[in-house]
């Protein structure tokens, strides 16, 4: 039989980048996808704990913190006889950079407190990431003592007051208790080869009130999910990026980095200049078909070793098979720039600004045809390179598969926001911008005569244009990503608008990946019909950014009302069913959780729910909430700006009734 991907939507997470724990909801740790996870490796593959050589039988669980996790059994055997439970576990787990703790809590009301053994039997397998998320099996390592060593990792066991036994494989940990009691249990891991570190570093925290309570609880999961996936290079420990999804993608990876920093950038000039930073000293210096890398192009994902895939792509440890994280380096450069990077910091960068520049003016066209393809030239690595990098992505509106090379339309747009972006940066710092805005007009010409099509659905433009040339005609999200980018005119952009909050590609709970009435639809497909959180989130700034603030509040809405179902912890995707097919969203069962840039949508939720716009260094900020609020009254304190802060608070109807703004800065009307 095949491999197969294991699944994720029924465990519990906790996590403390580099290090995520994975479990049952009954808090037991059992293999499979299961156990602790540092910098690519497992270094614990089973937890189960027993009481007088029961388990306890599960009847709540819950993820208070990013970093926590806690579960309740009952041990019906143990007590009084009678219906109702008198002796009870709680497992309470708190997960570090280096490892975790967990506390055992016996709890007995029964009437006898009798001699009782509570037990933890522990193992360790090292086994990497990918083998974990392809479903094999390795046996586990024989642990010397209280400890386990393979390669460069160790892991190290202490237990207060037990008494440890190696027993084979495994070591055991077991207490005599009466009554009820407390037990403690750490394990420490360490590993030379880690590339990551914890930031060391928080996001701030601004204080949000909405009338609408879900909107809150999903920002406050996600601002804490965002500072449990913070890492570092180890030799740059103050610049901070966010690591992309636990557990399959907890590594620096371009596109979901550069793109978790910009939805967050009105959080933290910070994490973007940090991600900025780190993703320039990895910038391409030669052609290597075998990785990906040009001169001046941005990776696409670092790791400890070469990432077999499940579907047979073999991706080298430093990979840069990635057609569009070049152009949103540059994206999240001019914005960062906006939002009062300081211009040092700016001017550092501009070397490897002017280098990304000559890939995408140069070497992003392979064939000369005027806009930027991709296709894998090793023949190991991903078939398509886009956001939607899954082997069947890009279709054709009957289904038919697109051959490469592949011209992805939103990538049209990224490079051509680019340009300009960064001609409007050289310009303001009194630098040379020679050719940018005619290059960026060009391809803008050439889009419009090549990439518009008319289906049953509509006329919009292709999702991309395929080796031979000929629009692929399906209808997808990724029109939605083309909004606000300069690459549309104003009616374009409301022809799309209007296609996008059809509830053929938005059905009530977010964004289809692909209108459900197109050939290769499927609502559990990875890119062709799911719900990518981010997604949706980019296009609800895309409207809002295009001037179509009460599309951008429905979509969004849309979102908020499917956070509830997930604990309000949005997944990397979930099921494309709607509202006339589903009461709640469904899982995609492989989702990770957390997802940086999942996580990244809801602070890009609060600045398109206020209608913000700021530019630091003009010294001004625009508000024009959408009327009314979908949120109902919203009022923030503490946005940090420019060394200050920023408080605004808008009443159900959308009107701002409050606005408190840094000294220097004005509100443009």
């Amino acid at each position: 039989m095949a491999d197969l991907q294991p699944l994720l939507h029924d465990l519990a997470i906790a996590l403390h980048a580099p290090t995520v724990v994975l479990s049952g909801r009954d808090g037991q740790i059992r293999g499979g996808t299961q156990g602790l996870l540092h910098g690519d490796l497992r270094l614990l593959s089973e937890a189960v704990v027993t009481v007088d050589g029961d388990e306890p039988e599960a009847i709540g669980d819950d993820e208070p913190a990013a970093d926590r996790a806690r579960f309740t059994g009952l041990l019906r055997r143990l007590g009084d006889p009678g219906p109702d439970p008198t002796v009870w576990l709680r497992r309470d787990r708190t997960v570090t950079a280096t490892g975790m703790t967990e506390e055992l809590s016996l709890v007995s009301t029964a009437a006898a407190s009798p001699r009782r053994v509570v037990e933890v039997v522990l193992a360790a397998d090292f086994a990497p990431i990918d083998e974990i998320k392809a479903g094999r099996e390795r046996s586990p390592v024989t642990p010397d003592g209280q400890r386990w060593a393979a390669s460069s990792a160790v892991s190290e066991v202490t237990a207060e007051g037990a008494e440890v036994v190696v027993d084979g494989p495994r070591l055991r940990l077991r207490w005599t208790v009466e009554g009820a009691a407390t037990l403690r249990w750490s394990l420490r891991v360490s590993d030379e080869r880690a590339l990551f570190v914890p930031a060391g570093v928080r996001l701030p925290r601004p204080r949000v009130h909405a009338d609408d309570r879900r909107f809150t609880a999903l920002l406050d999961r996600a601002l804490d999910d965002l500072d449990g996936l913070l890492l570092a290079e180890s030799d740059h420990p103050a610049d901070a990026f966010a690591g992309a999804g636990a557990p399959w993608f907890l590594t620096l990876f371009g596109r979901d980095s550069l793109w978790t920093a910009r939805l967050a950038l009105p959080l933290s000039v910070e994490l973007a200049g940090g991600t900025l930073r780190t993703l320039a000293r990895a910038q391409g210096t030669r052609h290597d078909p075998a990785t990906g890398e040009a001169p001046g192009k941005i990776l696409h994902e670092r790791r400890r070793d070469t990432f077999e895939t499940i579907d047979g792509a073999s991706l080298p440890a430093e990979y840069y098979g990635t057609v569009d994280a070049t152009a949103l380096w540059v994206c999240l450069l001019h914005d960062a720039w906006r939002w009062g990077l300081p211009e040092d910091e700016v001017r550092d960068l501009l070397p490897t600004l002017r280098f990304a520049l000559e890939w995408i003016t140069g070497a992003a066209d392979s064939d000369g045809d005027g806009f930027a393809e991709y296709r894998d030239e090793s023949g190991h690595g991903l078939a398509n390179q886009g956001w939607k990098d899954s082997g069947d992505a890009v279709r054709f509106f009957g289904g038919e598969q697109a051959k490469p090379p592949i011209a992805l339309a939103e990538v049209q747009a990224y490079q051509h926001e680019a340009v300009v972006c960064a001609a409007s940066l050289l310009t303001a710092l009194g630098e040379p911008a020679p050719g940018l805005s005619e290059w960026a007009s060009t391809l803008q010409a050439r889009f419009r005569e090549q990439f518009w099509v008319s289906t049953p659905d509509g006329r919009y433009p292709a999702l991309a244009l395929d080796g031979d040339k000929r629009p692929v005609d399906a209808l997808t999200s990724n029109i939605g990503h083309l909004l606000g980018t300069g690459l549309l005119s104003d009616g374009e952009s409301a022809s799309l608008g209007a296609l996008l909050l059809d509830p053929k590609l938005a059905p009530g709970l977010g964004l289809r990946t692909m209108s459900s009435a197109a050939g290769g639809y499927s609502p559990l497909s990875y890119h062709c019909g799911s719900i990518w959180p981010h997604d949706t989130a980019i296009v609800v700034r895309g409207l809002q950014r295009s001037g179509q603030s009460t599309r951008a509040a429905s979509l969004g809405a849309q979102l908020i009302s499917a956070a509830p179902s997930f604990g309000y912890r949005l997944p990397e995707l979930f099921a494309g069913y709607g509202r006339s097919e589903t009461s709640a969203p469904l899982s995609y069962p492989a989702s990770c959780r957390p997802q940086a840039w999942s996580a990244a949508a809801a602070v890009s939720l609060l600045i398109a729910f206020l209608g913000l716009d700021v530019d630091v260094p003009a010294g001004t900020v625009t508000l024009s909430p959408p009327r009314p609020s979908p949120v109902g009254a919203l009022r923030v304190a503490g946005l940090p700006l420019a060394g200050g802060t920023l408080d605004v608070a808008v009443d159900a109807s959308g009107e701002v009734t409050d606005l408190r703004l840094p000294p220097g800065f004005r509100r443009l009307a």
